[in-house]
């Protein structure tokens, strides 16, 4: 008997030995933080992010954590001043930490047509008359966050290619992110509302239908500071660089990820940002220097 219970003793001691193995290789791991601004509600945030950290945890020297803040602002504050070692910052928020403090871009996350771009979108209700961005005069428009390129800087360029001036608008808000826009503009509080395009088709179900797309925008960067050390830049970018969508494998990986990196990433320059960074420096009354 006692033999029996010695020896079920070592065979728990043995099962249990390699778990407690893997976590404390984990835990031994040099921690890096991952910033990303609060864009959705905190726990569909860590259910849409977290997977991604645990991804870079186990396929590179270094245990990811995941840093949310409030806001765009507090994101760059956050990787100014090192408490995070890198993130997943907007286009505009990029031009910003890399004026301030000279953050570099490493990598691009790529979209389902497997290009690193997308667009914003001008969204209104189904049933609403207006069929022009010239029948936006005189109309209440909500613009997405005042540090967001889809749903404020491009969106006022769009307007301006049109000859739509901001003065002409009967009305115009900021509001905090995009599905904020998408419900405002659904539940009738503005006629037409600025996002992207990922969520101008989420709401479409829902009732929003688009009245103009702008040009195409490079997708937001996974940026690192400037003095980063190459180490982490190449885990980080090999790690992500391996992924092949066309991988039934990889595939089922990234499907639980946020939709900004369910399809793979490509690897990002300076000069991809070139054009948002000239818009933000010139545009006087809205997302450039004006309302910073």
């Amino acid at each position: 008997m006692k033999r029996k219970q010695l020896f079920s003793v070592v065979f728990l001691a043995l099962l249990v030995a390699p778990l407690f193995t893997a976590r404390s290789k984990t835990t031994e791991k040099p921690v890096v933080r991952f910033g990303v601004n609060l864009r959705y509600n905190p726990i569909s945030m860590y259910k849409r992010y977290q997977p991604l950290m645990d991804y870079l945890t186990q396929n590179t020297p270094y245990r990811f954590e995941l840093k949310i803040s409030r806001d765009y602002l507090e994101t760059l504050r956050f990787l100014k001043y090192g408490t995070t070692q890198l993130g997943f910052l907007g286009d505009i928020a990029f031009v910003e930490a890399r004026l301030r403090f000279g953050a570099v871009p490493i990598l691009m996350p790529l979209r389902e047509d497997g290009r690193p771009s997308y667009r914003s979108a001008i969204v209104v209700p189904r049933i609403s008359p207006l069929n022009s961005l010239q029948d936006l005069k005189g109309k209440k428009v909500a613009f997405g966050n005042l540090h967001s390129t889809s749903g404020n800087l491009f969106p006022r360029y769009l307007l301006l290619s049109k000859r739509v001036y901001m003065q002409e608008l009967g009305s115009f808000t900021n509001l905090r992110n995009h599905d904020e826009v998408a419900r405002a503009v659904l539940r009738g509080e503005y006629d037409a509302g600025a996002v992207n395009d990922i969520t101008a088709e989420k709401y479409r179900k829902e009732g929003l239908r688009v009245l103009a797309y702008s040009n195409p925008i490079p997708t937001a960067p996974i940026v690192v500071r400037g003095d980063a050390p190459k180490q982490l830049v190449k885990a980080v970018t090999d790690a992500l660089l391996m992924l092949d969508r066309t991988n039934p494998s990889h595939e089922k990986l990234m499907s639980n990820w946020d939709d900004t990196f369910k399809y793979g990433f490509t690897t990002a320059k300076l000069s991809d940002y070139r054009q948002v960074s000239r818009m933000f420096k010139t545009i006087p009354s809205s997302c450039g220097k004006g309302c910073h």
